[in-house]
């Protein structure tokens, strides 16, 4: 084949390749916590190809332009916990237990994945479920379904009556006795044989629940539920096959041992000791404060016949400390992640995690680093999620105003990209 022909094809392939254009006015680069003015973004199918100097034109008529002149551009957003098979709710969400089928949560689902995404959030860790999540993740990875890149824990894994044992509240002749495959385990064997069944089901990722919990129907909100052997047990085998460990917890006991037998995220951590924050330094292990989440449950709590009279003193008991422990864990140089629980209060406000950040002293430029670069690395996506840079994937949302001066834009995106793909404009 003659030289300038093949030459020909290849630049016009590039340039076929290349189908959309941005040009943005500023950048946050949540890396270095600065920001670039006048550039373009160009992008091949889902992939971030280039950013160059200036406003610079298409080249061809297959070229989409987005004109963001006069908006700040934002790596995706990347919330650490979330439950997109449910939504909030008082009474009634607990006797959808008994009324929906998987089918049913399956197609309310779909309409939070894509309230979720418009919100800006393009990559989520989804900490609990039916296992409805996975088939979720999987529909959004083929295509089928609008939603953020899920990350899952298919079913949590919690001991007999403790927080995530899917028979509590049930009355005593409908409470069988499940065993691992359902997620409930009372020993090391059924430790380990419950992580390698989230591992047969398509888990990305374990989850524990180590101590008691506000919206599940048992009396303790607190209290320990696994011995620390059988934790580690938890660990070492995800380990094996991959997979890293995220364990709600609210009491410190509970937390504490978790930290010790080496899960890589604790999840509220709402009565958290000094003691806990120290070994949590110690062991590079990550709090996942969710302040929306205990605040929303809270205030909800107040509201006469909201929620089931079990739930109530837990909600105003443990919900309200989540502020106070999340300051003083970062006051004393815990390592913070950035997530949310939306699901416990409603999907599509989770930027509203960033404000409760704000009015407890946490620096924008440290939420969104939270939210983007530090996601990333707990994800092992470092080198492809939380930053708008050649050789990422084309996650990129913008707001009106600077998020560093008014973090609370974050709750108004005016542009969502997803993989290449713009869904908001």
């Amino acid at each position: 084949m003659n030289i300038k022909l093949i030459i020909l094809l290849l630049v016009s392939s590039t340039l076929l390749s290349q189908d959309k254009y941005i040009h943005a006015g500023k950048i946050y680069d949540s890396y270095l916590g600065k920001f670039e003015s006048n550039k373009t973004i160009i992008i091949s199918d889902n992939i971030i190809s280039s950013v160059e100097d200036g406003f610079i034109e298409p080249r061809n008529n297959n070229i989409e332009l987005y004109d963001l002149k006069n908006k700040v551009l934002i790596p995706g957003l990347i919330d650490f916990h979330v439950h997109m098979e449910s939504e909030s709710g008082g009474k009634e969400k607990y006797i959808n237990r008994f009324q929906d089928s998987k089918e049913d949560i399956a197609f309310k689902s779909t309409v939070i994945a894509k309230k979720t995404l418009l919100a800006g959030f393009t990559t989520v860790r989804d900490v609990g479920g039916s296992g409805v999540n996975i088939a979720l993740r999987n529909a959004i990875n083929n295509g089928l379904v609008d939603g953020p890149r899920i990350f899952t824990s298919g079913k949590t894994i919690a001991t007999t009556g403790g927080h995530g044992d899917p028979t509590n509240g049930y009355r005593p002749d409908l409470i069988n006795d499940p065993g691992p495959e359902e997620g409930v385990v009372n020993s090391i064997d059924d430790a380990k044989k419950a992580v390698r069944y989230r591992y047969k089901n398509g888990a990305d990722l374990i989850k524990i629940t180590a101590t008691g919990g506000v919206m599940s129907m048992a009396k303790n909100g607190q209290n320990p539920q696994f011995t620390e052997e059988v934790i580690r047990a938890i660990v070492t085998t995800a380990n094996d096959y991959g997979m890293h460990v995220a364990a709600h917890a609210h009491g410190d006991e509970g937390m504490f041992r978790a930290v010790k037998a080496g899960v890589k995220t604790i999840e509220h951590g709402s009565i958290m000791k000094e003691r806990t924050m120290r070994l949590m330094k110690e062991k590079n292990t990550y709090l996942v404060p969710t302040i929306s989440a205990g605040e929303h449950v809270a205030k909800m709590a107040g509201i006469p016949g909201y929620y089931p009279e079990i739930i109530i003193p837990k909600a105003l008991e443990i919900g309200v400390q989540n502020k106070l422990s999340t300051k003083k864990a970062y006051e004393m140089g815990v390592p913070i992640s950035f997530g949310t629980d939306a699901g416990v209060f409603p999907h599509g406000d989770n930027a509203g995690e960033f404000v409760y950040w704000d009015e407890i002293g946490i620096p924008a430029e440290f939420s969104l680093r939270a939210a983007t670069v530090t996601n990333a690395k707990l994800l092992n996506m470092e080198n492809l999620l939380g930053q708008i840079k050649k050789g990422f994937y084309a996650d990129i949302i913008a707001t009106n105003e600077n998020p560093i001066e008014s973090i609370s834009t974050l709750e108004n995106i005016i542009f969502v990209m997803k993989d290449g793909k713009v869904y908001k404009e």
